[in-house]
């Protein structure tokens, strides 16, 4: 079965309010059954433009599990700390 990933391209903009969404969102996504797989603060672009100054990668063992934890209650729940304390990108990535 494919992994489900998730990526995050961020720009943090407010790091007391962006560190306060941290320590809420580790919570969902393991309880999930969710991966933090990489925290890059300093990705080394080889090609083109890349958004922010953090990349997130977070795996679950499906896609759908992915997906799941992104439009859970507890996820939305707390999203809004996390647009509100960067500009940021996510994706949704099937696995082989």
């Amino acid at each position: 079965m494919a992994k489900g990933y998730i990526l995050f391209t961020e720009k943090v903009l407010d790091q007391p309010l962006y560190d306060a969404y941290i320590s809420k969102v580790v919570k969902t996504i393991t309880d999930s059954g969710g991966r933090i797989i990489m925290v890059d603060d300093a990705p080394q672009v080889l090609e083109g433009n890349w958004h922010g100054s953090r990349t997130v990668i977070l795996e679950w063992d499906s896609p759908q599990g992915a997906r799941d934890w992104y439009d859970s209650p507890e996820y939305q729940a707390i999203i809004g700390e996390r647009h509100a304390s960067a500009e940021a990108n996510a994706i949704l990535l099937h696995g082989l």
